[in-house]
Formats: C-alpha cells, structure tokens, sequence
C-alpha cells in the first residue's frame, strides 16, 4: 500500500498525505508546501508516509 501512497505522492502530494495520516497538521502543511513549489510537496509527502507506521495511520482514522 505504501507504493501506492507514493506514486500518488509524486503525482498528487496531498492526496498522498491524506491518505497516510488524514485531515491532520502534516496534510495541511503539504498544501502550503504544494502550492510553494512542487518539489518540496513531494518531498514532504515521502517524507511523511516512509516515516508513519500504517498502524499509527491506522489508529488516527
């Protein structure tokens, strides 16, 4: 599932995100970074779902 998270994170950041952790602070500064720049979205959005275990992505649903 984390592959999935991450082609849509390439293509999409926020939906990546999103899908990873929820309407939360990290989705949020996505956004922000998103409409910044591309790239830092992206990066941020991989940051984000390498580093949340499913389960705790899981548990905040």
């Amino acid at each position: 599932m984390d592959l999935l998270r991450i082609v849509l994170s390439i293509l999409l950041p926020p939906v990546g995100v999103f899908l990873q952790v929820g309407l939360t602070t990290q989705f949020w500064i996505n956004i922000v970074l998103t409409l910044l720049g591309y790239l830092p979205g992206v990066v941020h959005a991989v940051w984000i779902i390498a580093r949340t275990p499913e389960t705790a992505a899981l548990s905040q649903h």
